[in-house]
């Protein structure tokens, strides 16, 4: 696979494409991640969370040896500390290149995933493959208490961190929101979500958090890039001794990403897949 330098005005997101038709690994654009953690103050070098970018595909075919066709769920795990991440539709549209190639047994295909994929992002990453009817893939609830039923009147749609405050108190609480929303940095469409924030530290101001949250609603950057920049937040603001912020975005173009950020010796409940998903 070759790897050239990437740029935003390259990338086949929000560009007319031809669905291929023949296997193609070169499809895949990987994304540096260091230029955004850099805006954020984040050394590359020395990231202060560990996490996975999690991916479910739901339009994942090829053909069998007799060129009977397979078709499958697939996840995919991203290490938060992979050089790059790679941008949904070159995904979408090498995952399709899958569709007329025949491999003998599905082993086969997660071998070929694994290469290309760990290839694109220059880290290993985990593929699994799943029949459609497994229970694997069942809606579930964030666990926690919910923040949406609080009256709060809201007036700012961009992130401030300012909204952030902590009390006196030391506690540990998971909390969550399905009302995280933010905008893709290349066609501006919608990305809608459910982030849960689980901590253990200086109690956090409930209604001051979700005017936080909601304030993602007008900004444009990929769900990976949101949940850095609200981890980061809460990390400087309320200085808590322990954070995990996951996300799971709504399914778009038969790909959705489940994001999740945390301090060392933290990871999410797993497997877990909500109804939007």
């Amino acid at each position: 696979m070759s790897h050239r330098p990437e740029t935003l005005m390259e990338a086949p997101l929000g560009r007319e494409s031809a669905y291929p038709e023949a296997y193609d690994p070169d499809l895949l654009y990987p994304i540096p991640r260091a230029a955004n953690r850099a805006a954020l103050d984040i050394d590359e070098g020395s990231l202060p969370f560990v996490g996975e970018d999690e991916w479910h595909a739901f339009e994942v075919s090829w053909l069998n040896e007799r060129g009977k066709p397979v078709v499958a769920v697939a996840r995919f795990r991203l290490p938060a500390d992979s050089p790059n991440l790679i941008e949904s539709k070159s995904w979408k549209l090498y995952l399709n290149s899958f569709n007329q190639t025949r491999f003998a047994h599905c082993d086969d295909v997660i071998a070929r995933l694994t290469q290309d994929l760990a290839g694109a992002a220059k880290a290993p990453i985990s593929v699994e493959l799943f029949d459609v009817d497994a229970d694997a893939l069942a809606p579930q609830q964030l666990p926690g208490e919910s923040l949406d039923a609080l009256d709060i009147e809201v007036s700012d749609y961009t992130p401030s961190a300012d909204h952030l405050t902590t009390g006196d108190l030391v506690v540990e609480e998971t909390l969550y929101s399905h009302l995280l929303k933010s905008n893709c940095p290349v066609t501006g469409q919608p990305d809608w979500g459910s982030v849960m924030i689980r901590y253990t530290g200086p109690k956090i101001e409930r209604e001051g958090l979700l005017r936080y949250l909601i304030g993602y609603r007008q900004h444009q950057d990929f769900h990976e890039h949101c949940v850095e920049h609200i981890f980061t937040d809460l990390m400087r603001r309320a200085k808590p001794s322990e954070l995990l912020v996951l996300a799971r975005y709504v399914r778009r173009g038969g790909l959705d990403i489940s994001p999740w950020r945390a301090t060392p010796g933290l990871a999410p409940p797993s497997p877990l897949r909500l109804a939007r998903q």
